[in-house]
């Protein structure tokens, strides 16, 4: 089975110059926007994680995850959320439906939330 396709998630009060700064830091290309979100890729032929900038309002804490990993799964949500479920994760929310797809929030065994997503 091939491995999966990886996000990662970072929260931003402003997402547009945020997704600008990492696209320069990173040679990447912006990639698109849908709602509260932002996206770069890797320019085409290249290698890497998509990076997605998700707008929050509260401001960043000692204790507040800023960034997080979404792992690409397709229609298999149901399936791989039991799986890591059986693996030790945690449920954070039910099946969430927004901007034209859809996610679970889990958490590792540390308590370190990730998102099981149909498409990013």
């Amino acid at each position: 089975m091939p491995a999966r396709q990886l996000a990662i998630v970072i929260d931003a009060a402003d997402p547009d110059a945020l997704r600008d700064f990492w696209v320069a830091a990173m040679r990447y290309e912006p990639h698109g926007s849908a709602g509260a979100y932002r996206s770069a890729t890797p320019p085409a032929g290249e290698v890497g994680p998509k990076l997605v900038f998700q707008r929050v309002d509260d401001p960043q804490t000692p204790t507040k995850n800023r960034l997080h990993i979404d792992i690409v799964v397709g229609d298999e949500i149901a399936t791989e959320t039991e799986r890591l479920l059986g693996l030790g994760a945690s449920r954070v929310t039910d099946l969430i439906d927004e901007v034209g797809t859809r996610w679970i929030v889990l958490a590792d065994p540390e308590g370190n939330e990730f998102c099981l997503v149909y498409d990013t």
